[in-house]
């Protein structure tokens, strides 16, 4: 945006610092789950330690790249959105924050899916005698050694963390209402004479990286034509027999869904951890909690002194929407049905306002600095738009956003993403995908590298202001205080 001349920019952080998804998860064995080398920004290579890099080496990614950018000047710590209000009379966004008022020309909502912990509701937890808490808010007061720990769920997170604390643990039970697909990780260090050649010859570092965007790529081609999915799945088949050798626990593993129907997870150690004799895998959700047992749909009761709740996100909501309000009601009224956004970008009725992963605007494949690049590349060209035009405000039309909603649904229906029968990650409302884009990665840049103004309709400045006072209202305005 800067390179675009767009320096008036406030960037609203409600936490003491910078790092999102990454500074939030601190669970044992947090990391990345695809290539380190793709989860950089383009004009910021990095050298990693590790083919799939950790959370803190991801995190001094972020600090490094924001202050070497001076990012971190623009940001406003300990600064929370209360309410975010279109105002017609004025076409400006009113913000309300715990550190003041602000009035800007455009707003970027950079709040990301994975924000709030998704907690289940199940009886008696808040009568549990022991420690419970979210992977996603691990309690590090804790100390597992010696204890019985009930990890409910087999995402992600529980993935990593199960094989981190399955040594200290007494004992640790693991319930799964939904068994995973599960590849071996590649996982490896990288040497620093690679590093050292990288440096010198940038151009082997691009072809690198092209490398493996390319394989991750190809990996989300039977994503999309489902016919081709039988390499994978023998792939993933092969890992758990490798890995697992115990009959009845490898029924209890495999899935009944296809390959990719959800979220992709890359592991050589989660196999290993449940096969330890002190792992015992229940393939039951939980139904209750009564006293310190633990007790499953099938009747099992398993004593714990530790809940750990390995239970996702609320993916498919935005954690300002019931705050921000357009032309006609929140976000949260606007998507009470269904999660539209043209392009995952843009919503209609909240003109001047640009998402950043919003829906359906990832896969099982696709690193997210890729997309925000892609993005942030649209919103500058739209903020561009906006200025050279001399138009104050820009909206998306409701039948462009139709068009695109409609076309989405109906590729993601040949797709493997709608596979698990309407539920699970990808579902942010009961039986619509909120969450994958439906054709390749390439695609995805290539309409996000298209900006079309006739998909908008452009509102001209109020009659009060002249075209002098309109192109000074920005620099004034956007990113003041209050």
């Amino acid at each position: 945006m800067r390179r675009a001349g767009i320096d008036d920019v406030v960037v609203l952080e409600k936490s003491g610092r910078l790092g999102g998804t990454w500074r939030d998860n601190t669970y044992p064995g947090c990391g990345c789950d695809v290539p380190s080398v793709l989860y950089e920004y383009s004009f910021a290579p990095h050298s990693w330690r590790r083919g799939f890099a950790d959370r803190s080496d991801i995190l001094d990614y972020l600090d490094t790249t924001a202050a070497t950018h001076g990012v971190d000047k623009a940001i406003r710590y300990d600064t929370e959105a209360l309410i975010i209000r279109w105002k017609p009379e004025a076409h400006r966004w009113h913000l309300q924050t715990t550190s003041g008022t602000y009035t800007a020309r455009a707003v970027i909502v950079a709040t990301g899916p994975w924000h709030r912990p998704r907690h289940p509701d199940i009886p008696g937890l808040d009568t549990f005698p022991g420690t419970s808490f979210h992977s996603a808010r691990w309690n590090h007061e804790v100390d597992l050694t010696g204890q019985r720990v009930a990890v409910v769920g087999t995402g992600a997170s529980a993935v990593q963390f199960l094989p981190e604390i399955q040594p200290k643990a007494a004992h640790v039970d693991v319930f799964q209402s939904t068994p995973q697909w599960v590849l071996p990780k590649p996982d490896y260090p990288l040497p620093l004479g690679l590093h050292r050649f990288f440096e010198h010859h940038p151009g082997p570092r691009r072809a690198w990286r092209s490398l493996h965007h390319w394989v991750q790529e190809a990996i989300g081609v039977p994503l999309r034509h489902p016919h081709l999915l039988r390499p994978l799945e023998a792939l993933a088949h092969l890992h758990l027999r490798a890995s697992v050798r115990d009959r009845a626990l490898r029924r209890a593993l495999t899935p009944d869904y296809r390959f990719g129907g959800r979220r992709l997870i890359t592991s050589s150690t989660y196999y290993a951890a449940l096969t330890r004799p002190n792992v015992r895998l229940h393939p039951t959700r939980v139904t209750a909690v009564e006293g310190s047992d633990v007790i499953g749909a099938d009747g099992t009761r398993s004593r714990a002194d530790v809940i750990v709740l390995a239970t996702g996100y609320h993916i498919g909501d935005i954690p300002l929407a019931a705050q921000l309000h357009g032309t006609d009601g929140t976000l949260a009224q606007n998507w009470a049905d269904d999660r539209r956004a043209y392009l995952g970008t843009s919503v209609s009725g909240f003109p001047n306002l640009f998402l950043l992963i919003g829906p359906n605007l990832l896969t099982g494949t696709t690193a997210v600095p890729t997309v925000l690049e892609a993005q942030l590349r649209y919103v500058t060209t739209a903020l561009n738009h906006l200025r050279s035009s001399g138009a104050s405000a820009l909206d998306v039309k409701p039948d462009a956003e139709a068009a695109h909603q409609q076309a989405l649904h109906e590729a993601l229906r040949g797709t493997v993403y709608n596979a698990a029968g309407g539920t699970g990650y990808y579902f942010g409302l009961p039986g619509i995908n909120t969450f994958c884009w439906p054709w390749s990665t390439a695609r995805l840049i290539k309409r996000l590298d298209s900006f079309d103004p006739d998909a908008y309709t452009w509102t001209l400045p109020l009659p009060a202001q002249t075209n002098a006072e309109q192109d000074r209202l920005p620099a004034r305005q956007l990113g003041r205080p209050r």
